[in-house]
Formats: C-alpha cells, structure tokens, sequence
C-alpha cells in the first residue's frame, strides 16, 4: 500500500514508469494462462490425478472426484472470472486512479482470495474483504464483458445478451457476468454443480451450447488473452483522453 501512495506522488516520466511496473507486478495474465496450459497438459497427457491436483492452483472448489472434462470447465471458468479479477480490474484501476489503484485492487482481491470464504475463523472479517472485492470489481466485471464481446465481434451480441440474462442469477455479481460472457464467446456452457469444502452449490447454467470438454481449454486460454489486449488498449486510450481533457 505505501508503495501505491508513494509511486502516486510521483510525476512526469517517473510516475509513468511507476504505473508500468506496477501493473507488470499485478497482472495475473501470464500465471493464468501457463496455469490453464499445465492442466491442459496434464489431462491431454491422460494425468487425471495430476490435473485434479494442478486446478487446484486456480479453483476453490473440491476436485478430487472430477472427471476430465469437469476439471476443463473448473479450469475455464477460474480462467474467466480471474480476467477480470487480476488482468482488467489491474487495468481499469490504473487507469483511473494510477499506482494507488492498482495496489487498493490487488490488496481487495487478494484479501478476499485469503479470508473471503464464509468460516468460523474470518467471519466478519472475511464478510468485509468480499464486499470490498465486489465493489472494487464491478466496473472491472462489466468492463470484461465488454472486451469479450469485442474480442470476439461475430458473436459479440450473443456474448453480452448472456451475460445479461444468465450472469444476474450468479451468487457472484461480478463473477456471473464474466463467465456468462465467456461461455457465449466460447460456443459452450458453463455453470451447474459445485462442491466446495463447506459443501455442493447447483449454480446456474451458462451459456446455450454444449458444456465444455478438455479441447475448450486452450480456446478459453486464448480468448483471455483476446481480452486482455482489448482490455490493455482500452486503458491506455482512456489514460491519454484523460490526459488531453485535463486543464
């Protein structure tokens, strides 16, 4: 945090390289997409057990029993709701606030990462860091649906009507959207059961095709690099009309 407030003091050439080394440090882009392609591998190579265990470096969720094809949708929808989470919000924040906003994203969405979930332990605490995420995220989310539909402009109509219609019946308000989103970008649907620690979930279905298999998930890799490229030239347009429009 007190590097945020420090690099947001800064000016000219220096707070420029600031915000971009920030931004490298908080983009989640990279990891995202070498964590999906190891899972990838690893079921493409018939490694079951090792997939269960790898997706574990991106869900939440329990995966001991899943079979391939539900670790490819675990994997695919983490890939989804993290784009916005550590790819899109990083950029919508910097380019609002600068340094300072994407350090108060990141620390909001690692909090929540860290104490979020509903236990005994960080019950109010935990209540507290996942609000914080959800309003820190909410621009981001709707901001991701956008680039989705404009990364993928043939079914860009497609992609924001599901988002709209099957995303709001999300326990997550940022999360349902994107991941609506993705599931129309991608032709598949995603959603259905999930089994946490503290127990089973039946969560909407997303999306009208048919529910993804082990091949979606270097496509679903893809798109969100599709949409971070978007999302990256978004920001950057933004900062500059900022700039210009600034007295």
């Amino acid at each position: 945090m007190a590097l945020g407030v420090a690099a947001g003091r800064l000016t000219g050439p220096s707070s420029t390289l600031a915000t971009a080394t920030l931004t490298w440090t908080a983009l989640g882009g990279t990891s995202l997409g070498r964590e999906g392609r190891a899972v990838h591998d690893l079921l493409a190579a018939d490694d079951l057990t090792g997939a269960r265990t790898r997706v574990r470096h991106l869900v939440g969720r329990v995966t001991d029993d899943l079979e391939a094809d539900e670790v490819a949708r675990a994997a695919v929808e983490s890939i989804a709701e993290n784009t916005s989470d550590a790819v899109v919000g990083t950029l919508v924040w910097g380019a609002a606030l600068g340094p300072l906003g994407i350090v108060l994203h990141r620390a909001a969405n690692t909090l929540d990462a860290m104490h979020g979930h509903r236990t005994s332990r960080y019950a109010r605490f935990g209540w507290a860091a996942a609000r914080l995420d959800d309003l820190l995220g909410w621009v981001p989310a709707r901001a991701t649906v956008l680039a989705t539909a404009a990364a993928v402009p043939l079914r860009a109509v497609e992609v924001l009507r599901t988002a709209a219609r099957d995303g709001r019946a999300h326990p997550s308000p940022n999360a349902g959207p994107v991941e609506a989103g993705f599931a129309a970008a991608l032709g598949i649907r995603l959603g259905g059961r999930t089994v946490y620690a503290s127990g089973a979930e039946d969560r909407v279905v997303m999306g009208s095709g048919p529910a993804p298999t082990v091949p979606d998930l270097p496509r679903a890799i893809t798109l969100a690099r599709r949409v971070g490229t978007v999302a990256l030239a978004g920001a950057l347009a933004g900062r500059l009309v900022a700039r210009a429009l600034r007295p």
